[in-house]
């Protein structure tokens, strides 16, 4: 898989072969409106609650924070490259009240099972780990979320059994820099 760093503008952080990872901006509010509002994408997220229109924003603006505040690490919006379709958002951030970062990704469901999640998370991990220089990286799914373990193993992650993060029981995803090829 190629990877191009595209940050001179620091606008777009990666490029793969199919998707752009960029920096969200104030014209994405009501495509994460309507991404946060989809009960089926949202399900897996947090506690499963919806995100309404001002819900998205102040999240837009903490994500804009994050870029600062934690260099290398934040929310991304995917698009596809040729069409620059609006396809979700990626994350590598740090999990609350640990030291540990994860990869995270929500996509439409009009991008669901053709490869996208995949792709962009594998690329965050590398990123993650060999341009912001993480040690590991971690990726946390529900038990119950078979198409999100796939993802995750897919993306060069391995399964550490379970751990009790955001208040819940979730299976547990490890990449380590030391055991990257």
């Amino acid at each position: 898989m190629t990877v191009n760093l595209v940050t001179p503008d620091r606008r777009i952080l990666l490029e793969t072969e199919r998707l752009v990872l960029r920096r969200y901006e104030r014209d994405d509010l009501d495509r994460l409106t309507r991404l946060n509002t989809d009960p089926e994408v949202m399900r897996y997220i947090g506690d499963g609650s919806l995100r309404d229109r001002e819900q998205t924003h102040a999240g837009i603006v903490r994500a804009n924070r994050i870029y600062d505040m934690y260099p290398g690490l934040g929310f991304w919006v995917a698009e596809e490259k040729k069409t620059h379709r609006f396809l979700g958002v990626f994350a590598l951030i740090y999990i609350p009240k640990t030291v540990e970062v994860e990869v995270g990704y929500r996509l439409m469901k009009s991008a669901w099972g053709r490869g996208y999640a995949t792709e962009g998370a594998r690329a965050l991990v590398r990123y993650g780990l060999f341009e912001v220089g993480l040690d590991r990286v971690v990726g946390l799914t529900h038990k119950e979320n078979d198409p999100s373990k796939h993802v995750l193993m897919k993306a060069g992650l391995q399964p550490r059994g379970m751990g009790h993060y955001y208040d819940k029981e979730l299976c547990y995803f490890v990449a380590e820099r030391a055991k990257a090829v």
